[in-house]
């Protein structure tokens, strides 16, 4: 029997030394290649920063749960445990993940766990499940608990716009799943609050004082109510991530209109939600309330900056309805639900990470929007009517009777009328070449700035409903009538986050993940051919393979005899 030799000897060593460093190397440094077309497996910068500065272990509960649970619910299941596991593997501290189902939680705690939950804005959904022994419900929670050993919050995982299919919702909602989690450990990790401030002192959002916006954005940021007249100086404004202006009834002056324009010009971000109508709703039932063009000076503001603000109202199919009184029952009120075009749902979105994947939002007495030139500003329009709207041009007379039977489609001839528009890049001032307010004649002027604006046709897209009841103010995007709740709030939130930092996780809702169905009829037709492929081409070529390999052995040993 030989012994190895040397020249065998130094190839095995080598083999094993190679495989020694490659497992340390394994073992020190670690790497991700995301071979998918969309990018799937790979997270936005703005999150990798986020995981990075994790400071203490996370787990995540995935609330998902149900041994019945549909193909597609299923496969959400499977997406949000692979996102976990995607930030454990870049995240400074580690994040486990594992299930828990709300419903198993003791009768004693479960009705108060589950109104925990709804404040997280997790809500349980229905599922009909299709068994042996029929179609059963099934109630599911469609989210996930994020805690460390102290505090916990939550994000709801299944959203999608109105109208979508299921599948495209699914798909909606895994495209969503980073930025959903990212969020809801960025709350958990840095609770302070943003401050935001809402200009008061001219007759704005008067019905429910602020109310909606309030309570909607409790969460993360601080909101204050400002009024203009208390503010002396730019400086004054500055400090507040976000300036809102919503519906005022009366004009603002020359010094306010300056105080607001250096306030964009040094960088500030400006939501203005002006209507170009005045009504009286209370004159509706009877002889009906002459809407009049409403004059308002923020309109120079928006004219500078590229947008106006049309006198007029939107009518659309998407309607809402009205309460209307139909008579008493004993002594109580009887309110009836009327069709009314003037209250309708936009559900038609840009693909921005401020609307993308948003359900339908409400309007309420809308004015159509028209972009007008303004050098070095991009204009995106963000939300849009339906397919069916159409222009009244003021003086316009509103009642009641006139919709006691369904409108003619046909009048219904305009569509996507935008009703929201975000104003970026390089704004030009109002008072550039222009004579500044007395007060500020020796103090210096920005006549150019980089700040952002959006421009609302609705002042009440951020007011809350009342209470048919007690006349209390609903959540934002409540309907008592239609039993719904709009995506209002969401919006808000949205367009808080981008305003606040467009750069950060709210910029990871581009993901996009195409949807690529199966071409059923090329499948039926074809199934037998890519079966044969699939199955025989493989044994074929080892067959081949094999009998290579057996000659080669055969012509090789046959030689050393």
């Amino acid at each position: 029997m030989k012994r190895l030799g040397s020249h065998r000897l130094f190839p095995l060593a080598a083999l094993i030394f190679g495989v020694l460093v490659l497992v340390g190397f394994a073992q020190t440094i670690r790497f991700r290649i995301d071979l998918t077309e969309e990018k799937r497996y790979s997270l936005h910068p703005s999150t990798l920063k986020l995981l990075e500065n994790i400071d203490r272990p996370l787990h995540v509960d995935i609330l998902l749960t149900g041994e019945q649970l549909p193909g597609g619910m299923r496969r959400l299941q499977k997406s949000i445990e692979e996102t976990v596991r995607t930030f454990n593997a870049y995240s400074s501290e580690n994040i486990t993940v594992s299930y828990f189902d709300p419903l198993e939680v003791t009768d004693s705690l479960k009705e108060e766990f589950i109104y925990t939950l709804a404040d997280y804005g997790i809500r349980p959904t229905n599922l009909f499940v299709n068994q042996a022994t029929g179609q059963q419900e099934q109630l599911i929670f469609p989210g996930v608990l994020v805690s460390d050993d102290t505090y916990e919050t939550g994000a709801l995982v299944l959203k999608g716009e109105r109208g979508m299919s299921a599948e495209q919702t699914l798909n909606a909602s895994i495209e969503n799943l980073e930025f959903e989690l990212a969020q809801a450990i960025q709350k958990l990790l840095y609770p302070q609050k943003s401050a935001l401030a809402l200009i008061i002192g001219h007759g704005e959002l008067a019905e429910d004082d602020g109310f909606g916006m309030v309570e909607a954005l409790n969460g993360r940021y601080e909101l204050f109510k400002v009024p203009m007249e208390q503010a002396q100086k730019v400086e004054d404004l500055s400090s507040f991530e976000v300036i809102f202006i919503l519906g005022p009834s009366s004009p603002y002056t020359e010094r306010e209109l300056f105080l607001l324009d250096q306030y964009v010009m040094g960088g500030g971000n400006l939501v203005i939600g002006v209507e170009g109508v005045s009504l009286d709703q209370s004159q509706l039932a009877g002889e009906g309330s002459l809407a009049l063009p409403l004059e308002n000076s923020l309109d120079r503001l928006l004219y500078r900056y590229g947008i106006r603000v049309n006198k007029d109202l939107i009518q659309d199919l998407i309607f809402g309805v009205i309460p209307v009184t139909g008579g008493n029952f004993g002594n109580q009120e009887q309110l009836v639900p009327l069709p009314w075009p003037y209250h309708f749902q936009a559900g038609r979105m840009y693909p921005h990470p401020i609307t993308k994947g948003l359900d339908q939002v409400n309007f309420r007495y809308a004015s159509s929007i028209d972009t007008v030139k303004a050098d070095g500003v991009i204009k995106t329009p963000l939300l849009f009517s339906s397919e069916r709207s159409r222009i009244m041009p003021l003086p316009h007379l509103l009642s009641l009777t006139a919709f006691q039977e369904p409108p003619l489609e046909s009048e219904f001839g305009l569509q996507n009328l935008p009703l929201a528009y975000l104003l970026e890049g390089e704004f030009t001032s109002l008072f550039k070449n222009r004579f500044v307010p007395e007060e500020f004649a020796g103090s210096s002027i920005n006549t150019n700035g980089n700040g952002k604006v959006i421009a609302l046709g609705d002042a009440s897209l951020f007011q809350s409903q009342l209470n048919l009841a007690d006349r209390e103010p609903l959540p934002l995007g409540e309907d008592p009538l239609a039993q719904t709740t709009f995506a209002n709030k969401q919006f808000l939130e949205n367009l808080v986050q981008y305003l606040s930092d467009p750069e950060g996780i709210i910029a990871t809702r581009t993901k996009v993940l195409q949807i690529r169905p199966l071409d059923k009829v090329k499948v039926a037709e074809e199934k037998l051919k890519w079966q044969l492929i699939n199955l025989g081409i493989p044994v074929i070529l080892l067959g081949i393979l094999g009998g290579l390999i057996g000659l080669l052995r055969v012509k090789r040993f046959s030689q050393r005899r």
